[in-house]
């Protein structure tokens, strides 16, 4: 058995922006403060619904939550693109015969709008969001929780991620972990843990894939 697990927000799909704009809209309605896009990463960890729990000063939590849904739902085909490549590479390990994961911070309500809209849906065997651990990354217990569900060894499968926290969870579950910047929105410019490969476009890494495999 093989498998590869994925990142989703600046690994799957250019998302950041349109995370970037309905955080941005929350803050500013909420708490009449306005986040710059560094700062909304620097809260990154929690699922959205926990960023905003934990960061709101605002008592208004639910409504602000519910605002995010929103935003995030009726924008999203504004401010991200479908990406062929990114979809030709699932299809491609899929006929590999590879199983898919996802462990990804975001809250599955906002997966699954990305999911939808951008034609994915069918690709997964697993997926992990922030609802569905008590401990985000860098810890890496979602990656357990996905090794556990699709029956497969640490050696048999590889984490992809772009950010920091992606790397560091990876090493931490001793799986091989690929450090990502193909899309044009990602979150760690370096490493501060180094993964066991980096890949700057997807060509790049299905030659990875085809070596180790």
């Amino acid at each position: 058995m093989k498998a590869v697990i994925f990142d989703f927000d600046g690994t799957l799909a250019d998302t950041l922006p349109i995370c970037f704009y309905a955080f941005q809209s929350v803050f500013k309605t909420f708490d009449n403060r306005d986040l710059t896009n560094s700062e909304i990463v620097a809260m990154f960890g929690p699922s959205e619904t926990g960023i905003i729990k934990e960061n709101l000063s605002s008592e208004k939590i639910e409504e602000a939550i519910e605002m995010y849904y929103t935003c995030y739902q009726d924008r999203h085909s504004h401010y991200v693109e479908d990406n062929v490549e990114i979809l030709q590479l699932l299809g491609d390990l899929k006929s590999m015969g590879f199983k898919l994961g996802i462990f990804t911070g975001k809250a599955r309500r906002s997966l699954e709008i990305s999911l939808k809209e951008l034609k994915m849906e069918a690709y997964f065997d697993v997926i992990i969001t922030g609802d569905d651990v008590v401990q985000p990354k860098p810890h890496p217990e979602g990656i357990f929780q996905a090794l556990k569900r699709l029956e497969a060894s640490n050696e048999e499968v590889i984490f992809v991620g772009d950010s920091d926290a992606d790397i560091q969870a990876g090493i931490s579950a001793n799986v091989f972990t690929v450090g990502v910047q193909w899309l044009p929105n990602y979150q760690s410019i370096s490493f501060s843990v180094q993964p066991n490969d980096s890949c700057y476009n997807v060509k790049s890494f299905k030659n990875l894939i085809e070596k180790r495999f």
